[in-house]
């Protein structure tokens, strides 16, 4: 009896050695690249879903990341509103720059866009408007002759319709590619921005990261009301140049849009999650006919 006790026992200590000497196969699932996004602010790893939830806007440091054309309307128009205007409208090569027309044909496969702003009517808040937003992920929302035509046939189209205009600026100034057919927006532009104040309409500007250039040189600055993201640069020259130029320091936050909010530039510093919101309380104090 006790010698089968024994055989038992070890029949057991033989099996459990066997087992604890087996290899066991686990299926490892690979982790996605893109689960995680670094904010570009305060380097902050943020997950990637709650970070497209929050717009782009990082929850630890407040940092307002790149947010493209397609995702802005998504966030500012009434859901189904929106409806593009000059949407074939494409840039040309007018000057047969090297390299240009292939970097366009890039970027708009890139990005889905055919150039760095997208244009259109809508409703915020039910109430009607025109609206422009700029992509600086379309050679950093450069401005071209095709971005100059664009905002200029909405703002002519704004004054015939008799709507209030909100333009998105986010621009790294003119085309380089275009030379002087991009210089010569900046006075088309204005030139249909003061025919839409002739024709009463409200035009509103909305100051994103960064807004420089001959855009900020032109329409960006002449909204009758001027919004800003947090810590948006804006200028014309950037502070480096400005800086190289002057060969002295310049203060603490000078081109944000907080600095320049204190200075009377900008009118208001909103947050991008509630800019919706401000806009259609904007567009309900100036409304003609109601939604």
């Amino acid at each position: 009896m006790d010698s089968n006790m024994f055989h038992k026992r070890r029949e057991k200590l033989d099996l459990f050695k066997a087992f604890r000497n087996k290899t066991v196969q686990v299926q490892e699932k690979p982790v996605p690249d893109d689960l995680y996004t670094k904010c570009p602010s305060c380097g902050s790893p943020i997950l990637s879903t709650r970070f497209r939830e929050m717009l782009r806007v990082c929850p630890h440091c407040g940092g307002h990341s790149v947010l493209g054309a397609r995702d802005r309307l998504a966030a500012t128009v009434d859901e189904g509103s929106f409806r593009e205007l000059f949407g074939q409208m494409a840039a040309n090569d007018p000057l047969h720059f090297p390299g240009y027309a292939e970097k366009l044909s890039g970027l708009e496969k890139k990005t889905g866009l055919r150039e760095a702003v997208v244009t259109g009517t809508g409703k915020v808040g039910g109430y009607r408007m025109a609206i422009a937003v700029m992509d600086s992920r379309f050679i950093m929302g450069s401005m071209s002759s095709a971005v100059g035509e664009k905002i200029t046939l909405l703002a002519e189209y704004a004054a015939k319709k008799r709507l209030p205009l909100i333009v998105f600026c986010a621009s790294g100034g003119a085309r380089m590619q275009e030379g002087i057919f991009s210089l010569m927006q900046m006075a088309k532009t204005t030139a249909a921005v003061e025919r839409l104040a002739e024709a009463g309409c409200l035009y509103v500007t909305v100051l994103t990261n960064p807004t420089t250039g001959g855009v900020t040189a032109s329409f960006a600055s002449l909204g009758d009301i001027i919004l800003a993201e947090p810590g948006a640069l804006i200028g014309f020259a950037g502070p480096r140049v400005i800086e190289q130029t002057i060969k002295q320091k310049l203060p603490e936050g000078f081109q944000r849009a907080e600095f320049l909010c204190d200075c009377g530039f900008v009118d208001a510093v909103v947050p991008r999650g509630q800019l919706r919101d401000t806009l259609a309380q904007i567009l309900k104090l100036h409304s003609r006919e109601g939604r």
